[in-house]
This record gives C-alpha cells, sequence and structure tokens, in this order.
C-alpha cells in the first residue's frame, strides 16, 4: 500500500509530488515599484495630457479569494498642445508643452490562474478607477483645463514570480476620461471673424482613450 500512494498522486495530478508546475501565490500584501508610458492622441485636438514616462508606486492585498484589491499611485510627465481659439488658422496650434499629472487610482485584480501561479506565471484581468490631478498650464489661454478628472482603466498583464516573494509585474490598460472644451472654441476667431470657429459642430465635449503601458518589481508579505 505505501508504494502504491506515490503512483496514485502521480495519477491524479499528471505530475510527481513535489513538481508540480503550479505553486501558491503568497496572502498578505504586496509593495510593486513601476514605471511606465502614458500614450493616446489627447482628443480631438490633441490637448489632453499624453505621451510621456509615468512613475509609481502600487500596493495590493490578497486573502483566500483570487481577487485581490490595489491602491495606486503615479506621476506622468506628459506632452500636450495649446489651441489658441482667437488667432487665425495657421497660428492656431502650438505646443507640444509640458504637464505632469498625478494619478490615484484603485483597482480589482482577478488572477486568472486563481491562488497560484503556473510555471511561475501568474496571468490577470482587472478595472480600475482613479483620479487624475493635472498641474496647471499658463500659456494655455483658451480657458480648457483638464480638471481633477475621473477616469476608468481596464487592464490585463501577468505577474512572473522570480522567487516565492519577489515578482516582476507588467500590464496594459487603457484609460477613459470624458473632456470637456471651453465656450471659446465655439466662437469665430477675434482676429478674423470670417473664419470658423475651432468647433462648428456643436460637440463640446468627448469620451477620450489613453494607452498606459507599465512594468515594475513587486515584493510580498505576510502582516
Amino acid at each position: 500500500m505505501t508504494l502504491l500512494l506515490p503512483t496514485l498522486a502521480f495519477a491524479q495530478v499528471g505530475h510527481p509530488p513535489g513538481r508540480s508546475p503550479y505553486h501558491d501565490i503568497p496572502r498578505g500584501h504586496t509593495v510593486t515599484g513601476l514605471a511606465g508610458l502614458f500614450g493616446g492622441t489627447g482628443g480631438r485636438f490633441g490637448i489632453a495630457p499624453h505621451d510621456g514616462p509615468v512613475f509609481g508606486l502600487r500596493y495590493d492585498i490578497r486573502t483566500a479569494s483570487p481577487i485581490q484589491l490595489g491602491l495606486q499611485l503615479g506621476r506622468g510627465n506628459l506632452e500636450r498642445l495649446i489651441v489658441d481659439p482667437f488667432v487665425v488658422l495657421e497660428n492656431r496650434v502650438r505646443g507640444p508643452v509640458d504637464q505632469t499629472v498625478s494619478f490615484v487610482e484603485i483597482d480589482l485584480q482577478l488572477n486568472l490562474t486563481g491562488g497560484k501561479t503556473w510555471h511561475r506565471l501568474a496571468p490577470f484581468v482587472g478595472v480600475g478607477g482613479g483620479l487624475a490631478l493635472p498641474s496647471g498650464t499658463a500659456a494655455d489661454t483658451s480657458g480648457f483645463e483638464l480638471g481633477k478628472k475621473i477616469y476608468f482603466a481596464p487592464h490585463a498583464g501577468f505577474r512572473f514570480f522570480l522567487t516565492d516573494r519577489v515578482h516582476l509585474r507588467t500590464d496594459a490598460r487603457v484609460i477613459f476620461w470624458k473632456l470637456n472644451y471651453p465656450a471659446s472654441f465655439t466662437r469665430e476667431p477675434t482676429e478674423d471673424p470670417t473664419l470658423p470657429p475651432v468647433i462648428d459642430d456643436g460637440r463640446v465635449s468627448e469620451w477620450s482613450t489613453a494607452s498606459w503601458l507599465q512594468a515594475g518589481l513587486g515584493f510580498s508579505f505576510s502582516p
């Protein structure tokens, strides 16, 4: 009977005991340092912040569930264009100019392999919601401001565990936020009132998207 136990264990899981490709993901807390690239077009006029590096820090907590809760803080050194609605067409667009944006985000993440890794990999999908806090742009006199902007961020990625406690993390996310354009964009330029305004179709707001790719090194610990 004793001799049969290893054989039965192998038959049940398909791998010799101790050589399974699945290993437990540590429960508890994780801190991850992140660096990434923020993309997008900045909306139909390119005046929302986009294109630049983002650096941040992430904290996650996981219990027995495959779902974990995360808090992410980031700061982006981004660029944007300036559209001057008061001048003639050939002088309307300037830039790009620099604009920093701080991000505060809460995420729900689903680990697709449950509470385990597969060959040290742990893929995941998630969704987040956050608040973007941009710096001012003194050179923009049009009245446009991104303002304190709520955004949504579905994402997918994976973690690769170097050890039981240390892992690499990478994910790709899409940022959704709503842009509102100033009333000055609907008026004819004061330099030449015969020319059309910046917005001549009545669309003074739009939902815009931006890409955000990031990677980092994480460390897990128990309380």
